[in-house]
């Protein structure tokens, strides 16, 4: 057990104060010649003031008591005799007794605010390095390893913090080092779940269970109880209970705001999670009842037509029904094949099968299916003839094609030009995508990145608002970037340019 210094210093402070008061006695015995009684008398002052500021009151009214006997024995006539033949000084005895005590108590007492500065000071300096450790810490468990650590090495202590799971039941969650046996014990997980159920302190030093060796607080905000902080105290004495239970309850309402964040946080990126499943949910649907409406009809009415009017169509007739059957059928696939693109974006089961092909041939195969949407618009391919060949997945790279060149098609005006340019950049491969159509705004160039965002000048086109966002996280996964901006020749239009690393 600890011994408080204000009230029961140990032998050693009295035998310490014995042996200055002895070695002073010795000094002033020697040098009696130069000193006068008054002056004796002041200098067993210091025996005083030392042992009061060193240990606390005891030894110093020790002190006084021995310095007055030494003084009486050794220095106030008869000599080496306890008896004064001058009752006056049975006075000086007295009044030094009484300043002796008075300025012991003074110097105990300032020591003991001096002390009591020191611990509060600990106490700010213990919450300021917690608060300083977990403030920018996201991950729950990473967060209570931190606060039980800390804990624990603030009081030289073991530390836990219990949890509840989904049914409420309290499960330790997290021990400082070397605690694993003390944390495992049932009779914590016991003692927690009632803690946290009255949201009351119990253990060493309260009003429940005050002879046990451990201190159970409850983690609570204005909210809700979040869980308990279980430290070992051990055998502290009462009188030092109070003062350690206001830093351990100060330590547990950081740690409790500190949990709150974190599970709010979480929270509120499910939320987000569902808000945007939710979204694409209904972008889906607005998908399958509007977009896939019209390729639909169209290949229902062809078809309709070739079957009905057998006798009445020509064979161009008959091809151009096909055609427009074809065309519905390729707009209803790269659709689709939109959707579940997003879908494997947002489940995170995007996979890439990268293989080192030529650009030229992703450019052809993506401008062969859209050749029948073209609809008299000029399409220029002009090719650096010395491109390399660049790592990627040369399916996801098709689509990202389509999806770009079909929103030049869809936004521009027929007859007009659509022009892609490929050059090596470095270490890098930069393909262009003009087309002739309105432009984009300056605010809307990084927004219509974004998933399901339509600007307003193009709010009356049919379209999901998934095509560049699909784009964009699938460059991005082959390490390059896609960016949107305005023609630099002086005219109307949009530069969409992809930026692709040469090497894996």
């Amino acid at each position: 057990m600890e011994t408080p210094k204000k009230e029961h210093a140990n032998w050693q402070s009295y035998g310490v104060t014995a042996l200055f008061i002895v070695l002073l006695t010795i000094f002033l015995k020697g040098f009696e010649f130069f000193f006068d009684l008054v002056n004796i008398s002041l200098l067993y002052i210091f025996p005083v003031l030392f042992s009061a500021v060193r240990w606390g009151r005891g030894p110093s009214f020790f002190a006084a008591g021995l310095g007055v006997l030494a003084f009486d024995f050794f220095f106030v006539p008869p000599q080496f005799s306890l008896t004064v033949a001058d009752l006056r000084y049975i006075l000086t005895f007295i009044v030094f007794l009484c300043v002796a005590g008075l300025t012991a108590s003074l110097a105990s007492k300032l020591m003991d605010q001096f002390q009591q500065a020191q611990k509060k000071e600990a106490n700010t300096a213990a919450l300021y390095a917690l608060s300083r450790k977990i403030t920018a810490i996201s991950d729950l468990d990473m967060l209570l390893k931190q606060i039980v650590q800390h804990v624990s090495d603030t009081l030289d202590a073991k530390a836990a913090i219990m949890l509840p799971n989904q049914e409420g039941v309290q499960e330790v969650e997290a021990y400082s080092k070397n605690s694993g046996d003390w944390a495992s014990d049932e009779a914590h997980l016991t003692i927690a779940g009632w803690v946290s159920h009255n949201n009351t302190i119990a253990g060493r030093g309260t009003r429940r269970l005050s002879e046990s060796s451990d201190l159970h607080v409850p983690l609570a905000t204005d909210q809700q109880v979040h869980g308990v902080l279980a430290v070992q105290v051990g055998d502290r004495v009462m009188s030092d209970m109070p003062e350690l239970i206001r830093i351990i309850e100060a330590l547990s309402d950081l740690a409790a705001v500190a949990i709150s964040r974190v599970k709010l946080a979480d929270e509120a990126k499910v939320a987000q999670l569902t808000a945007e499943s939710e979204k694409l949910r209904t972008a889906l649907l607005d998908s399958l009842s509007h977009e896939l409406r019209t390729p639909l009809a169209t290949i229902i009415g062809s078809v309709t037509g070739l079957l009905d009017g057998e006798d009445v169509f020509g064979p161009e007739d008959r091809r151009e029904l096909l055609l427009t059957t074809r065309e519905g059928a390729t707009r209803m696939n790269r659709l689709v094949g939109n959707l579940l693109g997003m879908v494997r974006i947002e489940s995170g089961m995007m996979r890439l099968n990268k293989m080192w092909c030529g650009i030229e041939d992703v450019v052809g195969v993506a401008l062969s299916q859209l050749k029948d949407s073209l609809q008299n618009r000029v399409v220029s391919v002009v090719l650096d003839p010395d491109l390399p060949s660049v790592p990627l997945d040369e399916v996801l790279m098709e689509q990202v094609l389509l999806n770009v060149i079909s929103n030049a098609i869809k936004y521009s005006p027929e007859g007009s030009e659509i022009r892609l340019n490929a050059e090596q950049n470095g270490k890098r491969l930069r393909l262009s995508i003009t087309d002739e159509g309105g432009g984009i705004p300056p605010g809307d160039r990084e927004r219509i990145f974004e998933k399901f965002y339509r600007g307003d000048r193009t709010k009356h086109i049919p379209g999901t608002g998934l095509g560049l966002a699909i784009c964009k996280s699938i460059v991005e996964a082959h390490g390059g970037s896609i960016t949107a901006n305005a023609r630099t020749d002086g005219r109307q239009g949009t530069v969409i340019e992809l930026s692709l690393p040469l090497s894996q």
